[in-house]
């Protein structure tokens, strides 16, 4: 017996527990991912920048021997272009990229007000030569982490003089707010480790810098008075030595303006759907299969306002009202 459209096929290639040497039915089985990118290489775009905000997030993501790199529109987030490489990308791929989508952008008259990028240094240059001197953000939360990590690997090092129990506690010295009972279980394992309440005093003060209340100027002043406290903390100095770092600075770019977002989370939902999807579907592994998945990620993304409506709908209907 040939398997039935719908059904779940078996080792066999028919449906569970059929022994039938018919091939596997392959009706409604195809993701489509050519009809996607059909339909995004010539619909997509005209309706994703109908609305364009000027704000965009850029990233990459790697997926084995292929690397996935993304243009999302960083406050409707909407994926905007991608390109699937089957290498890792250099220089000029992302001048390639960005040369790509301003083109585009040129053609409808319109044009980037702001890039949100991670620490990758892929980017600063290209994103000058192409878009010239716009907002460039670099992701507050990567840097965030990359200190948080640091402080967290100061604490590591005097695990062996803190009780265990105590030190099931480490996770308050990067907390971003500490209530009244953390703050005193903060101070009671802290007891005689100087070096410890100083690094909770720099996390604190590492996250007033990205205090929207502020300006980038004001923020950089503060940032250089912090570097100067560190340096004269030789026990802590050489943990932080990430709070050194130009894209720390290139993080507080936001603050200057209202629009810019402060992260790249746009672009890195998107890729978090992605590594999703492979969990679920093993054959995506090629550079055909990754664009045509994509692709199908795009067109769902642009049916997501009908599919919500229509939705919407069907619950009015079962709920009696007109």
């Amino acid at each position: 017996m040939a398997c039935r459209t719908g059904q779940r096929p078996g080792i066999c290639g028919g449906i569970t527990g059929c022994s039938s040497p018919s091939p596997r039915c392959r009706t409604g089985w195809r993701p489509g991912g050519k009809k996607a990118e059909a339909y995004v290489a010539a619909d997509y775009l005209d309706e994703a920048l109908a609305d364009f905000s000027g704000y965009i997030a850029a990233d990459e993501l790697y997926d084995g021997p292929f690397c996935v790199l993304s243009i999302v529109d960083n406050r409707a987030f909407k994926r905007l272009v991608y390109d699937v490489l089957d290498h890792d990308p250099a220089h000029e791929d992302i001048l390639r990229f960005f040369r790509r989508f301003q083109h585009a952008l040129e053609a409808r008259g319109l044009a980037v007000k702001g890039i949100t990028t991670d620490g990758s240094p892929l980017y600063p240059a290209p994103v000058l030569e192409v878009f010239g001197p716009i907002a460039h953000q670099v992701c507050e939360f990567h840097v965030v982490a990359e200190l948080t990590k640091a402080v967290l690997g100061g604490v590591a090092k005097v695990r062996k003089t803190l009780k265990a129990r105590l030190f099931g506690h480490r996770h308050l010295f990067v907390k971003h707010r500490l209530t009244q009972a953390d703050k005193r279980i903060l101070a009671r394992v802290s007891t005689g480790q100087r070096h410890l309440r100083s690094l909770r005093q720099v996390m604190d003060e590492v996250y007033r810098l990205f205090d929207r209340r502020c300006r980038t100027d004001t923020a950089l002043r503060k940032l250089a008075t912090l570097r100067q406290r560190v340096r004269r903390f030789t026990s802590i100095g050489k943990t932080l030595q990430k709070l050194f770092s130009p894209t720390l600075e290139r993080a507080l770019t936001f603050l200057d303006d209202s629009l810019l977002p402060s992260t790249s989370n746009a672009v890195e939902r998107g890729n978090r759907r992605h590594r999703k999807m492979q969990k679920t579907v093993y054959r995506v592994r090629t550079q055909e299969h990754i664009q045509g998945r994509i692709a199908l990620d795009m067109q769902r993304d642009a049916q997501a306002e009908g599919r919500t409506q229509t939705i919407g709908l069907l619950h009015q209907v079962r709920a009696g009202f007109p």
